[in-house]
């Protein structure tokens, strides 16, 4: 039994957690991850409580917020975020500290670990394959969400993280079938033929729809020659403010902002504190024509709050339960660098920032 085992162990005298049914749902931006996480929620045993690490390439965290505003641990389900890059950088020690404190409160039945779109598959699974982990998890499906018509953009394929994720999976998940024309399985199915693994299977849905016994499928053997070709990789992003991310505390102005870089995309995030309020329609018109590979945002608007999330096809708007603050995150090959002021714009009436 590890020691990390032992100190989650003693951390509760109620329950013995045995070794948690782990899942890792990875896929590249606009895949589909966070659909598919609430969709597999929508669908967990009522008896059950589920917990998800959540990674994001920014520096706000917005996905634990879109997931606690739909379920909550009153219902069985424990997020715990870690924001600002790959959670596997500096040796992974933000990963194992967060999966130790989520483990400790949750006393999972079920963990579900959503990597970054722009972190590393394979630096996640070697953290979680660490003895420190061993009785503590057991590794079971790890499923890759790809959207078939990226394949026909070298931006794309030709980029390490797009492959990793395609070399680790156990299931490859073709997302937003209805979108696809006639020719994009074709191409996924022939650049599947050269780096995916022969037997991993290939199922295609919509909406990040999957059937829940996927999840139970054993993790695939590490085949050494792409746990040799993953060493060495190093995309520890860049920081513009790195004090101003989600933890800390709101400057007086009521705002704050984060900048992130690495691997060739920029995000940008702001924070915006309950006692702004924003106008709803302005706000969807707002975010609905910013240019960007990914945008998801909570927003505390006069008619209630809302979360936002924009992929390349659509804005999507969701009614949620209360939060706390709003927040923005936008994730793109170059800054946005005048949303801020437009953001401002926004507010309802009467009402002004610094």
């Amino acid at each position: 039994m590890s020691p990390l085992f032992d100190s989650i162990s003693s951390a509760s005298t109620s329950a013995t957690i045995s070794a948690v049914p782990t899942n890792i749902v990875t896929g590249f931006l606009g895949a589909g991850k966070t659909s598919t996480i609430l969709h597999l929620l929508s669908r967990k045993p009522e008896h059950e409580n589920w917990a998800v690490l959540v990674n994001e390439f920014g520096e706000i965290g917005i996905d634990g917020s879109l997931i606690e505003g739909q379920h909550s641990e009153q219902s069985g389900v424990y997020i715990r975020e870690v924001p600002g890059g790959c959670m596997c950088c500096a040796a992974g020690v933000p990963m194992r500290v967060a999966l130790t404190q989520l483990i400790r409160r949750a006393k999972p039945d079920r963990l579900l670990i959503e990597p970054t779109g722009l972190g590393h598959p394979w630096e996640v699974l070697q953290t979680l394959n660490d003895t420190s982990f061993h009785g503590v998890i057991s590794m079971q499906s790890i499923i890759t969400l790809v959207d078939a018509r990226q394949f026909s953009d070298a931006r794309y394929t030709e980029h390490e993280t797009f492959q990793q994720q395609i070399e680790i999976a156990d299931i490859i998940v073709a997302n937003k079938q209805d979108l696809y024309e006639s020719d994009d399985k074709e191409a996924i199915e022939h650049y599947l033929k050269e780096h995916a693994l022969s037997d991993v299977p290939l199922i295609l849905t919509q909406k990040g729809a999957i059937d829940l016994p996927l999840l139970d499928r054993a993790k695939m053997l590490i085949d050494d020659r792409r746990l040799e070709k993953s060493k060495g990789i190093n995309l520890a992003p860049t920081i513009e403010n790195p004090n101003l991310n989600f933890t800390a505390e709101i400057p007086e102005c009521g705002y704050s902002k984060a900048v992130n870089q690495g691997e060739g995309f920029y995000s940008t995030g702001w924070r915006f504190s309950d006692q702004f309020e924003f106008n709803r329609s302005r706000v969807f018109a707002l975010l609905s024509g910013v240019e960007a590979e990914r945008l998801k945002a909570t927003i505390i608007t006069e008619a209630g709050c809302f979360a936002y999330n924009f992929s390349r096809d659509a804005m999507s708007e969701v009614a949620i339960d209360q939060v706390d603050e709003s927040r923005i995150e936008v994730i793109g090959r170059e800054q946005n660098d005048d949303l801020q002021s437009r953001l401002f714009r926004c507010l309802s009436r009467g009402q002004r920032l610094a």
